[in-house]
This record gives C-alpha cells, structure tokens and sequence, in this order.
C-alpha cells in the first residue's frame, strides 16, 4: 500500500444556517480545502460524499453526492456516497485513504456535511431519530435517555459524578471559544453546567451536543505526486480503524467495546500503541463519553476517566 497524505482541508462553519442548504454548507468546505491543497480542480480524480440525513431533509436520494458536488463545480468523476450514522464522515475517509493507498487514484476529495436545523424542531427530532434502530426508538428508547441508563450503573460502579462531566464541557467549551469555525464560542463554567436543564438524569441541557449544519472537506493525495501541489511538511494517515456495533454494545455488556476494537486495529495497523498519542481528538455527542473514549483508546484502565479529567492531563 503507498503513503497517503492529507494536503489540504477546508471548512463551513457549523452553527444554525436555515437560510443555506446542503450545497451551499458544501460549496464552502470544498473550494476551501481545494485551495489549501493547492490543487487544480481537474486533477481531482475521485470524491467521496458523507450525508446520514440529507434525504430525510431534502427528499433528495441516491445521487445526493453528485447533486452536491455538481453545485460545487464538479461532475464527471466518480462520486461515491457514503451514509453510516455519526460514521459517515469518518468512513468516507477510510474510503478515500484505500482508494489511494491501493493505487486506483492518486487524488481524492473527501467531503463531510450535514443540515440538521430546519424551521420546525419537530422535524429535526423526527430525522435524527432514523439514524437510530426504530424498533428501540419505538420502545420509548432515545439516545440521551438510553445513555443516561448506562452512565447511571458505570457511575455506581467506579464513582463517577456529575461535577466529572461538567468538567469535560468546561474543557471543551473553552476549546471552542478559541475556534472560529465553533458553533458556541462562549465558554461555560462548571457550575453553569450542572445548573443547566436536567435533560435525563445524571445528563443536563450543556452536558449533551447540539444539532448544527455545517461541512468539512479534505483532499487525500498519494505521498510520490504531493511535492507537485505543496512544499509544507506532510500530514499522512497512518492508519484508520472502523468496527460496527453489536446488539450487547451497553457499557459493560459487551468487552472489549467496539470503539477499543477499532483503535486496536488502527494501532496495529500503524506500528503505535497509545502510549505514542500526542493529541487525541474524541467523540463526545454525550460529555461523559470523552471519559470512556480515555478507557476505550488505551489512555487509561477501565473506570480511571473521572481520574483523568480531574488530574488535568486531557
């Protein structure tokens, strides 16, 4: 397999945009990570294009990608969609990295984008709900309550509290106060935090993600032709690791958890182990899930994430 490096990426900002649709978020992540890469539009060979909800969105099925990316200036490449849940930028990743590591395409364009305000609430609600099993959300399970249930026996069991999560959101929120492209700039405290609306208890209102419109974009390009579009050092993908879940995938129901499974893979993949990460970017759609990431990648053993965030190392 060849080298594969990451030369150029571009963003939209996320936040509340009812006035722009997929394409226009799309139009200025693609044309950004195009000029940082340096690239001449023609000589993209491939896309790939993340959307989970568009089509619940939009009506648009089948070919959103090409819609998209025609809107964008582009037609006549192969454009590959791609929808796996809260995945499917990721995947689409995978995706563009195997194309060029295995030799079919030397330049590839990655794209990642999602709309997920619309004018009535209760719509954005009914979408996010299909990128869930029905037969549980029917069974009155949804994914804060679902996560609430869980975090409530791990809490038992290792003395996790909510002071613990609160402290993961004021992290993350000054983090994003730093950013431009953040959707909430504004830092929170703790107590600002626990004093938020209780959502499902032990989880309150500033403890759970927002919804957001927004895209990224990055284009991939084997490491030989690079030198033609950029003289900065190379950012290459080591490796990339994916697994599915399982029905038995509650904490603790199912070791090792699905999430350790694909670092395992990515790690062996990339000649490192954890004790070789520098910076660690993780997923926290629920605050407490940063504490299980810690867990999950090898940062820590099972239950030491309220240490972690209390010591101050993340």
């Amino acid at each position: 397999m060849r080298d594969v490096a990451v030369i150029g990426v571009g963003m939209h900002p996320f936040g509340k945009f009812l006035e722009k649709s997929l394409e226009d978020l799309a139009r200025v992540a693609v044309w950004n990570a195009i000029e940082d890469a340096g690239v001449p539009p023609k000589e993209i060979q491939a896309a790939y294009v993340a959307n989970s909800l568009g089509g619940l969105v939009t009506g648009q099925e089948g070919v959103r990608g090409q819609v998209i990316l025609r809107a964008a200036g582009f037609s006549g490449i192969p454009i590959i969609n791609v929808e796996n849940a809260c995945a499917s930028g990721t995947t689409a990743l995978r995706c563009g990295w195997m194309e060029v590591a295995l030799g079919m395409h030397d330049v590839v364009l990655v794209l990642g984008v999602e709309k997920l305000f619309l004018p009535r609430t209760a719509d954005s609600i009914r979408i996010l709900m299909a990128d869930a099993e029905l037969r549980l959300m029917n069974m009155g399970f949804q994914f804060i309550g679902w996560y609430a249930m869980e975090l409530r026996k791990y809490m038992a069991g290792y003395g996790w509290s909510k002071e613990h999560f609160a402290k993961v959101v004021e992290k993350n929120s000054f983090n994003g106060s730093l950013n431009p492209n953040a959707q909430h700039r504004a830092p929170l405290t703790v107590e600002q935090v626990l004093g938020s609306r209780l959502v499902a208890d032990p989880l309150t209102l500033y403890m759970c993600a927002p919804m957001s419109d927004g895209a990224a974009a990055a284009v991939l390009c084997s490491r030989e032709r690079a030198g033609r579009y950029t003289r900065r050092p190379l950012v290459e993908i080591a490796a990339i690791g994916l697994r599915s879940g399982r029905f038995a995938d509650a904490r603790g129901a199912a070791r090792p958890s699905i999430t350790t499974l694909a670092a395992k893979e990515a790690y062996e993949r990339a000649g490192l182990g954890p004790e070789d990460v520098d910076v660690a970017e993780v997923h926290d759609a629920g605050a407490p899930s940063e504490l299980y990431h810690y867990e999950d990648l090898g940062f820590c053993e099972r239950g030491g994430g309220a240490a972690l965030i209390e010591a101050g190392p993340t």
